[in-house]
This record gives structure tokens, sequence and C-alpha cells, in this order.
């Protein structure tokens, strides 16, 4: 059974596909319910920090060296990147966030400390390796056009005393939690042996668990709650040609669920949004806002689904607030967490009835 809404056909659509719709989400005033609800909840994100640096100017002339552009420096920016904006995302929006991830013994180690201090996200949960740099990613800009990107990072796979260090950190909170994310970008954290330690601890206290995969290990996370490979990670994953369309990623969709057992498998899509597929299939429409930078998109997605599971809201309406989310972040330059206010007025305009 497949399912596409459309968001000018949101609540006839649900009721369609005989989904148990909660009487809050009809009412008005049911998203700011939905949004509050957020905030008395306690959200767990482990995985891959990173520190973005973006430097901004503009370009005028060519290297008389080598035929590059030379960028003239207005100023520059620290933001969080990875896992850290994942849980800044539910930070944002009001839960209480405790993040669990490695950095190297650097200056790049402080100044995201700094940050997660500035930003009133919790520390004790950041693990110094001191084999290894903090990840980094600086990405050069001229008028919000990307010229380049350095990267300082390491994949090597944490070792066993770093591994039991994040599992130690995990043990003290997970009976208190709601949710967890394991946020992959294949850094050298989530090593197999982690993931199926976590998704072990998580089953045995009933904390839902949502995954944000990458290549490595993608098949690793059985029987996770929800499950948010992008098109791209799960083509390859699954060694398959796939086409943006409904069918292509349908079939794709259930390979996928033969091996990876997931209760719900979300697959974002690009311009084309995203797929819900827990039984049957549901495809939200991407939503037509203005598009600047899509750094980030996913870390939203997935932050605003754990916050969603966390309340109890129902997958497809979850799934709806979370594709609104991310387009909003999409409207700013670089990497940068939901605004709960953009995210309700966002909401108001495209899902109340």
């Amino acid at each position: 059974m497949s399912t596409k809404i459309d968001f000018a056909g949101i609540f006839d659509n649900l009721r369609a596909r005989k989904r148990p719709i909660k009487p809050d989400v009809m009412r008005t005033g049911s998203i700011e319910t939905i949004l509050n609800s957020f905030r008395s909840k306690r959200i767990a994100v482990i995985g891959d920090i990173m520190l973005d640096k973006y430097i901004f100017g503009h370009v005028s002339r060519i290297s008389p060296e080598y035929p590059v552009p030379v960028v003239d420096v207005t100023h520059e920016d620290h933001r969080m990147g990875g896992a850290a904006n994942v849980a800044l995302n539910t930070l944002s929006l009001g839960a209480e966030t405790l993040l669990i991830g490695i950095t190297g013994d650097d200056i790049n180690r402080e100044i995201l400390l700094e940050l997660f201090r500035s930003r009133g996200l919790r520390t004790e949960g950041i693990i110094c390796d001191t084999t290894r740099p903090t990840t980094s990613k600086t990405r050069i800009l001229s008028q919000n056009h990307h010229i380049t990107r350095v990267d300082v990072e390491s994949r090597k796979e944490i070792d066993k005393r770093i591994e039991e260090e994040i599992i130690a950190s995990f043990e003290t909170i997970v009976s208190s939690i709601d949710a967890v994310v394991l946020e992959d970008y294949n850094k050298g954290l989530l090593s197999a042996a982690l993931i199926e330690r976590i998704l072990a601890l998580a089953k045995t206290k009933g904390v839902p668990l949502l995954v944000d995969p990458k290549h490595r290990n993608f098949f690793t996370y059985k029987k996770a709650t929800l499950f948010k490979p992008n098109l791209s990670e799960m083509a390859t994953s699954l060694g398959m040609v796939l086409q943006n369309t409904d069918d292509d990623v349908e079939e794709g969709c259930r390979q996928l669920q033969e091996k990876i057992q997931a209760e719900t498998i979300i697959v974002t899509r690009s311009d084309k949004g995203m797929t819900i597929y827990d039984g049957s299939f549901t495809h939200i429409a991407a939503t037509s806002l203005e598009v600047a930078d899509v750094s980030g998109a996913g870390d939203t997605v997935i932050a605003v689904l754990a916050l969603g599971m966390a309340a109890g809201i129902d997958v497809v309406t979850n799934a709806m607030v979370a594709n609104l989310a991310a387009a909003t972040v999409c409207q700013e330059v670089g990497a940068v967490p939901v605004r709960p206010e953009k995210l309700l007025k966002a909401c108001l305009e495209h899902l109340q009835q």
C-alpha cells in the first residue's frame, strides 16, 4: 500500500491511510501543542562531533601564481557540526540534550567546548582522544557560494578504552532519556562493536533508538526503532541503481528492510521529499521554500524525528514536521539549528486544516 502526501490534502491523506490520528493533531493550535511537547523531553545524541569553520569573503581576481580565485576575507564563523549539530537542533527546540562523542586534544576541541558552553549544551559526555585530531571542516565562501572545503580528520575506529568510556557515559543516562540518536558520519566513533552494545542497552531499557547512517556499518543497525538513510546511501549500500522515483524507492526500502529489520525506515530524497516505510508506504513531498544551502538539513530531520518519537507523535505527522524543519534551515547559509519560531510559522502555513 502506498500513499502520496501533498500538503494541500494532508489530513485527507492521513485519514485515507487509516492511521491513528491523535485528537490534538486535528485541532486549531495542535501544532503549538506538538512543538511545546518537545520541551519536556530528554534526548541523547551519540556520534561524530565536528567543528564547522566558515570563512566568508568576496572574489574579485584570480591569483597570478595559479589559476585559482583569491578570496578577500570579510569575516569568519565557528559552528557545531555532525552530531553536535543534531544536539543543537534538539536543544534549540527546548529539549534537554545530552551529547556523547569524541574530540582530539587541540585548539579545535577548545573552540567546540566554548561553543557548547555558550549554548548551554552539557560537556561531560565529550571524551578527549589524544590519538586523533578534532574533526573540522573549513568552508570558504564568496557571496554565499562555496569555493572550497578543507577537512582535518581521522577515520580510524576508536580503541577499546574509548569504547568503554562511551558505554559508561551512555549507561549513566539511558534510564532517564526519552530517545537516543546515533549520528554516524563514518569518522570512527560508531564501530560495529559499539553500535551493537548501544542497541542492546537501548532495547533493554525500552528507549527508542534512531539512526542516521553512513556507508560503513550500514547493516549493523539491526532492529533500530527508526532508520533514516538518504537515497544515495541506501542505493550504494544495497548495491542497487535507484532512481528517485516512488517505485524505485519502495523497492529499495523492501530490500533494506529484509536486512535491517527496523520498525520504521524513512528515506530522505532531496527535492522529492521523503518516504516512510513501516509496512506500508507514505511519500511526503518536499516543501517549496527558498533554498540557500542544504548543509545540516539531515541533522535537523533526525533531531525533529527523535523529538516527535519521544513525544509520541504518529510517524507521518512527525515526518512532515521534520520535513518542514529541514526546509527552514535550508533557507540559511551553513549548518544552523532549526528556529522554533520559523518552524511554527512553516507548520501553521502548511499543516493546519
